[in-house]
């Protein structure tokens, strides 16, 4: 962290602080902010823009953050769009804004800089710690990314750890892939992958449900096949689409080589993995390659195939939707 004098420091807060906070949304700017992050969920990143503006408009910081992130992802890069939504998060106190706008340059090349200050991962901490000290779950977990950003490793460690014993279910599935690749600490990758789903499973336990599917993966390389059935399952039933998916291919395609998870699954019912795979297309229409698609078809009877296509219905537009679940600081 770069030295910073008390009374920039202070000022800093101060500026922070004094900056409004968003009002509860009234029915209608809630809506459309929960179709805008189902469409979200599933990468569809220009129809979820006119919901999230509705509830932008009602000053939800959130949904200013995540109409960045799909500016950003649409054009590979820090757009003006982007640029403008994050700094109406960041100036709101949104850390993740913040730092998005540290790896966009935007104080250098744009002259889009915080109040105080040139940093703007400075900012994220002004913005961030007192909340964790107080004990905010969510600002404990984002204070991982932020001393990351500042190369102060031990420290972000620490608040992840803490932010995963205050519950944050995010911030547990996360120590789960940082033990699934620690090669440092662990000797061997059973002890990794041991180590991580006790991780997993904390998260799983509690709902969460990528750590199901990870989960999942990970007892399967255990070979731990029952288990690892049952949270894949589970993750399908949450609306993961891999534990969607997995289903579907454990019910056609079982016995293909890494199927080991499939092992432990119901007996195959090729007419309703048909079935549960339209319905994934007809909602996600992207979520299988043409050759996937035409692989499983080889493998399923016109007979199934019919009765796929009426059972079909049954698997649409379930609660809660299908989602990629992508993380909320991801690529």
């Amino acid at each position: 962290m770069s030295r910073l004098s008390m009374s920039t420091l202070a000022a800093m807060v101060l500026s922070l602080l004094a900056m409004p906070t968003a009002l509860a949304l009234d029915e209608e700017a809630q809506a459309a902010k929960d179709e805008g992050m189902r469409l979200w969920g599933i990468h569809q990143w220009i129809k979820m823009q006119p919901y999230l503006e509705q509830a932008a408009e009602h000053g939800d910081v959130e949904s200013m953050y995540y109409l960045g992130e799909a500016n950003r992802l649409l054009s590979r890069g820090l757009s003006l769009a982007a640029l403008e939504w994050y700094h109406r998060a960041a100036q709101a106190g949104e850390p993740y804004a913040m730092l998005r706008l540290y790896d966009g340059s935007a104080c250098e090349l744009g002259d889009v800089c915080p109040e105080e200050g040139n940093d703007w991962r400075e900012a994220a901490l002004v913005a961030t710690l007192p909340k964790a000290e107080a004990g905010d779950a969510d600002a404990m977990g984002a204070l991982y990314d932020i001393y990351t950003y500042l190369d102060q490793h031990d420290e972000a460690m620490e608040w992840l750890l803490r932010s995963a014993e205050a519950g944050n279910l995010d911030s547990m599935n996360w120590l789960g892939q940082l033990a699934r690749d620690d090669e440092e600490n662990y000797a061997t990758e059973t002890e990794r992958l041991a180590a991580a789903a006790e991780w997993y499973r904390k998260a799983a336990e509690a709902g969460y449900a990528p750590a199901m599917s990870n989960l999942a993966v990970v007892l399967s390389h255990l070979e731990s096949h029952e288990e690892a059935w049952a949270w894949m399952a589970k993750a399908s039933e949450a609306g993961h689409v891999n534990g969607r998916r997995w289903v579907v291919a454990c019910h056609i395609v079982p016995e293909e080589e890494g199927r080991d998870i499939c092992h432990s699954a119901p007996n195959p019912d090729p007419a309703k993995g048909w079935a549960i795979m339209l319905a994934i297309v007809e909602e996600l229409p992207e979520s299988y390659s043409a050759a996937t698609i035409e692989r499983f078809k080889e493998n399923v009877t016109p007979e199934q195939r019919e009765e796929g296509e009426r059972m079909m219905e049954e698997w649409l537009n379930r609660e809660p939707p299908l989602s990629y679940f992508p993380d909320k600081f991801g690529f």
